[in-house]
């Protein structure tokens, strides 16, 4: 009876180790089949993409990162699928994929293109700067971002540009709405709006007309001094411009506009003008 029972045991520790085993093989194959399907699907959204169909790319690359989270191919195609998206302009998928694998990758070696792409992506919805700051701001933000985290790299060149461009948007609404209050003769809110114009984008194309206009409304209002000195500003920065001639015009019977200014000094005078419109 005790022999019996001996094999019985015997057996029952023979069939569980050979079941552990059999699974044991069947797990790491498993583990071998889920890694060369993860790349197989990332080459074929790489297919897809290059054939134009992002849509489907985009779901080939998505089913990589859940595929295999953990290794080198998720994060790249969560890049891939963010620019295929935004190539066809769709933003919003695109501004989703960036944005889970900035919270997700942290410090990736290509978080600077990530935010690049974010920027992009903003900045390329950007319709009607009179009525709509949002996609604006948020691409200012993001390209600023760049220049101040990643300045030697390959986009903080171009974020640079776009930053430049983007001053003249924000100029050119402020303008705008000076304009818009100067129509309907309110006087200071239009004055406020010019001011804008030179203390906050003194390097785009609409300072000169702020200027003058600055001139105008101080004249009009009866503010004469403040006019003359902004007729003296525009007179050093922009003596041959038509706004230049204007102010002249307007203000000749009451001051001279053709003496001699002290230019010794070879910094920008819109810095030393700001302080006396405190």
């Amino acid at each position: 009876m005790a022999v019996k029972r001996n094999i019985i045991i015997l057996v029952f520790f023979l069939v569980f180790f050979a079941c552990s085993k059999k699974e044991n093989n069947v797990t790491t194959l498993k583990e071998k089949n889920l890694e060369s399907q993860m790349i197989e699907v990332y080459y074929d959204a790489m297919r897809e993409f290059e054939r134009g169909d992002v849509i489907y790319s985009g779901r080939k690359f998505s089913e990589v990162e859940l595929l295999y989270p953990q290794s080198i191919w998720a994060p790249r195609a969560v890049l891939m699928s963010a620019y295929g998206y935004f190539s066809q302009g769709y933003y919003n998928d695109a501004i989703n994929d960036i944005e889970r694998f900035l919270i997700k990758y942290k410090n990736h070696p290509q978080t600077d293109y990530a935010y690049y792409l974010l920027a992009l992506c903003h900045y390329d919805q950007i319709v009607d700067e009179k009525k709509d700051l949002k996609q604006i701001l948020k691409s200012r933000d993001y390209f600023e971002k760049i220049v101040r985290d990643f300045p030697e790299t390959e986009y903080a060149y171009d974020s640079r540009f776009k930053l430049d461009l983007i001053r003249e948007i924000l100029a050119s609404k402020e303008m705008y709405l000076a304009r818009y209050y100067v129509e309907r003769e309110k006087w200071i809110p239009a004055i406020n709006r010019f001011k804008i114009i030179i203390n906050d984008y003194d390097n785009t194309i609409y300072v000169e007309e702020a200027l003058h206009r600055l001139v105008e409304l101080h004249y009009k209002v009866g503010l004469i001094n403040e006019a003359e000195k902004y007729a003296v500003l525009l007179g050093y920065n922009y003596n041959s411009s038509e706004w230049y001639q204007a102010s002249f015009r307007l203000l000749n019977k009451n001051y001279d506009l053709n003496k001699k200014i002290n230019k010794k000094s070879e910094d920008n005078i819109l810095k030393k003008f700001k302080k006396l419109f405190k």
